[in-house]
């Protein structure tokens, strides 16, 4: 099955392996093969047939597929914005996996026709997944230059990983999350662009569908990504141990939300810093677990131990429970916030205050050195 993918693949003309800079065979160093993708091909074939350390190049067009990568080492990379995954057309919906396939008339399978079957990623309504066990996470993905669209979940879906990275990849129109990942460590979330999603542009979760103990990231990053137009720009729930750092974050309802319960250990630990937080006035109404949002900067509920240094949070505004420009306010459930620091932030033009501590039962929060005009209590601004 291998050679002949990789016989195929030499097919693709010298021509397009020269402009593209991509080989169609084993680099001579290290062995590893890359596998190109061309229009009208299947990426999920390319990626079942790759190894630890290959790399997928998916070419210019638009693929109506979900991809699911269960092999860790794997590089899947695109062209940018002109390598498009997308859900199939409708009325093209892909056949029931738990339905018998057709049998002829000597009692074997059909011959399949039509769309292919269900993979557990398209069964999601995600569009790229990378998925690990417990016992056997996936190690060292990398998913490069393209963009997922029009999925009814997320655009890129993580569970069981460690060491992913995700980097210049665009999320847009997608019904819950942009870039979303749960159940794992060392994520590396930078260059991207995420806007219009449902819920988050960037969700990073211990588990979305269980309670339990914040867990330890192992120093994920999330950093120099634009966020736009979403529910929320940056979800950080029931996580310890990582960095959200110089994102550009405007027009969403809330633009950094850290998200913590009763549950322990407490989500926090992490730190927020230089990022650029401004005008996330749009109004999303209220769901069954949280209030109405407008002009949320950042939010920190139920966290602990969380550093909020050098960000611009400016012209944040909105008439809601979160609405303003750094907000400290219990969870949903009452945990309090304990000893976070919010520290040498630029803070202007939000509203009903640049700084809000409602959180007023919790311990040990600092604001200190703060560039501000209106703080609630009052006196939290540097003079």
């Amino acid at each position: 099955m291998r050679t002949k993918h990789m016989k195929c693949l030499a097919g693709v003309t010298a021509a397009t392996a020269t402009v593209l800079g991509l080989s169609a065979g084993p680099t001579a160093a290290s062995g590893h093969h890359e596998h190109v993708v061309r229009p009208g091909e299947s990426i999920q074939e390319a990626v079942d047939a790759a190894h630890p350390g290959d790399t997928v190049v998916v070419l210019p067009g638009t693929y109506r597929e979900s991809v699911l990568i269960t092999t860790s080492g794997l590089t899947l990379r695109g062209t940018g914005e002109r390598t498009v995954v997308a859900p199939q057309a409708a009325g093209t919906a892909p056949a029931d996996p738990a339905a018998a396939p057709p049998k002829t008339t000597a009692g074997a399978p059909a011959p399949a026709k039509g769309p292919r079957a269900l993979n557990a990623c398209a069964a999601g309504g995600n569009g790229i997944c990378v998925v690990g066990t417990e016992k056997n996470p996936v190690d060292g993905v990398r998913i490069r230059a393209l963009t997922v669209s029009g999925f009814t979940k997320s655009g890129v879906w993580s569970s069981r990983t460690d060491g992913l990275s995700v980097r210049r990849v665009t999320a847009r129109d997608n019904g819950t999350w942009g870039i979303a990942q749960e159940h794992s460590t060392r994520a590396d979330i930078r260059r991207n662009t995420t806007t219009g999603n449902g819920d988050a542009g960037i969700f990073v979760a211990n588990a979305v569908n269980e309670e339990g103990g914040a867990t330890d990231t192992g120093g994920t990053t999330i950093a120099d990504n634009e966020v736009s137009g979403n529910r929320i720009g940056v979800t950080a729930r029931r996580v310890r141990n990582l960095l959200i750092d110089d994102n550009t974050i405007t027009g969403n309802c809330s633009g950094i939300f850290v998200v913590g319960d009763e549950s322990k250990p407490a989500a926090g630990a992490m730190t927020i810093s230089g990022n650029r937080i401004v005008k996330n006035n749009k109004l999303c109404a209220a769901t069954p677990r949280l209030s109405a949002i407008q002009g949320s900067g950042i939010v920190l509920t139920g966290s602990e131990n969380t550093v909020v240094r050098s960000n611009v949070i400016q012209d944040n505004v909105g008439t809601t429970d979160f609405s303003g420009g750094v907000l400290l306010f219990k969870s949903f459930v009452g945990a309090l916030n304990t000893g976070n620091t919010v520290s040498e932030n630029l803070v202007s033009g939000n509203s009903p205050a640049d700084l809000a501590n409602r959180d007023t039962a919790g311990t040990g929060n600092t604001f200190t050195g703060n560039t501000c005009a209106t703080s609630v209590p009052a006196g939290m601004c540097a003079e």
